[in-house]
């Protein structure tokens, strides 16, 4: 359950909860740092202020001596020019003389010890009473040959308000600045996302009467341009399916309804009145005739599909190609020598593949040879070995195909005319391709017209086959 509802937080409120948490922490630590550098250097000055006071009292202690120095002391009031309260006590800690009430909020007790070799600043003391924080040094002082204590107290009550004053400032600042980040994170998110939503605007006008529109990626952030081209480029894959699919529809409806059209006709002149046995016979061939020719139309479909689909079971061996090649040409001879045309194998060479397959293959191409060769030429069927794959090329010397026409011709229900393949639908050079493309191999078409046509057509070895598996 947690996890569903990590992969259902929006991007948006992922970026503005990580933006407002960079900002936060990066606030938070640049005024801590601010903070503690105004609270040091405040602290820094007030030392800085209670050494010059303690030199200040040393000098005039030594000066006046205790009489005047306590005479100074009980004129002085605590607050009227500086927040210092002053005691001096002899060597056994008896109080000689000091500020009025200093008694009350600082016992003489409260003070740290006197130290004569290091300055007295070393042993400072913080010390809180009636709510106020002071700060408390000692110092030794010697004067006709007695030694004296003086106890000053430093009110900082006023730089702790201030430090407090300050810290809560800057609480405040942190505050506002985390809203005021929140509230950019918010904006510069939704701005940036912006291009998301005008996507997602451009997709929904897209169906399948719509697959040329585009999302057109020239507009969009560096960042979508290359989502927006892969959608492009899906669309454009789409379109152009959706339009080989429908021609495709288009050519085998009509394919399909002739060969239907003309057993129907027949069935019915023939019904119409009584026949011979002969003539109820030529009915019959020729309804035989037609279905076959719709038998092999939805044997050439349901074998595209299945190789489109990845489920053709391929049964790979090593066999003589030169044999195979031999056999077809055999088959086709009588067809060949009634229209005048020679078939000649060269070559040597093994292949790798099925051979049923490989049959049905170069079949087709030997089929449409013949339709488009005129009487007196030639088809040359050849096998040639190369190190990494076998070639398999039947040529002719028929009337070619124009060079606008190539990049095509393996496509499925593509024709150049009506008769441009073995069965009439388009089929017969997707069919070559298809065996192929299941053996791993390439087929590559060259023509010139009025000169004839070769296809090439490549089958990887055993060992080529087995590393790229690997």
């Amino acid at each position: 359950m947690f996890s569903r509802r990590i992969e259902s937080r929006s991007i948006a409120s992922q970026l503005i909860v990580l933006f407002t948490l960079a900002a936060t922490v990066l606030l938070a630590c640049g005024l801590g740092v601010f903070y503690w550098i105004v609270v040091r250097h405040a602290f820094a000055e007030d030392n800085a202020v209670l050494a010059d006071k303690v030199s200040a009292l040393s000098a005039d202690f030594n000066e006046g001596g205790p009489k005047i120095f306590g005479e100074e002391l009980q004129a002085r009031r605590a607050g009227e020019h500086a927040p210092y309260w002053i005691r001096v006590l002899d060597s056994e800690g008896h109080t000689l003389t000091e500020m009025p009430g200093m008694d009350r909020i600082l016992p003489s007790k409260a003070f740290p010890s006197a130290q004569s070799t290091t300055s007295p600043l070393h042993s400072q003391k913080d010390y809180r009473t009636a709510g106020k924080l002071f700060s408390l040094v000692t110092t030794n002082e010697k004067l006709g040959g007695k030694s004296y204590a003086i106890q000053l107290a430093q009110d900082r009550s006023s730089d702790e308000q201030v430090e407090r004053e300050f810290g809560v400032l800057l609480i405040v600042v942190l505050a506002g600045s985390i809203l005021a980040s929140a509230l950019i994170a918010i904006t510069v998110t939704r701005h940036g996302l912006r291009p998301l939503g005008e996507m997602t605007r451009s997709l929904e006008r897209i169906g399948p009467t719509h697959l040329n529109e585009r999302v057109a990626p020239a507009g969009w952030p560096r960042e979508l341009q290359p989502l927006a081209i892969a959608f492009d480029e899906m669309l454009k894959r789409l379109d152009d399916s959706f339009t080989r699919l429908s021609q495709f529809s288009a050519d085998l409806a009509h394919e399909l309804r002739t060969p239907i059209t003309n057993m129907l006709g027949e069935a019915q002149v023939a019904l119409t009145r009584d026949r011979t046995p002969d003539e109820y016979r030529e009915v019959i061939e020729s309804t035989i005739t037609e279905c076959e020719r719709l038998s092999g139309i939805v044997d050439n479909l349901l074998f595209v599909a299945r190789a489109d689909a990845a489920r053709e079971p391929i049964e790979r061996k090593q066999f003589d190609g030169r044999a195979a090649l031999e056999k077809i040409a055999t088959m086709y001879q009588t067809i060949a020598e009634d229209r005048h045309v020679t078939i000649n194998c060269t070559g040597e060479g093994e292949i790798y593949g099925d051979p049923v397959l490989l049959s049905r293959a170069v079949s087709n191409l030997v089929d449409n040879a013949l339709r488009f060769t005129p009487d007196g030429g030639a088809i040359q069927l050849s096998i040639a070995a190369r190190p990494t794959h076998s070639e398999v090329t039947v040529a002719d010397s028929g009337c070619g195909i124009p060079s606008e026409h190539l990049p095509r011709v393996f496509d499925r229900s593509y024709r150049i005319d009506s008769s441009r393949s073995s069965d009439g639908a388009g089929l017969g050079l997707a069919l070559v391709k298809s065996i192929v493309d299941l053996h791993g191999g390439s087929a590559k078409i060259e023509s010139t017209v009025n000169r004839g046509t070769t296809v090439i057509l490549t089958f990887p070895n055993k060992s080529s086959t087995e590393t790229g598996k690997t």
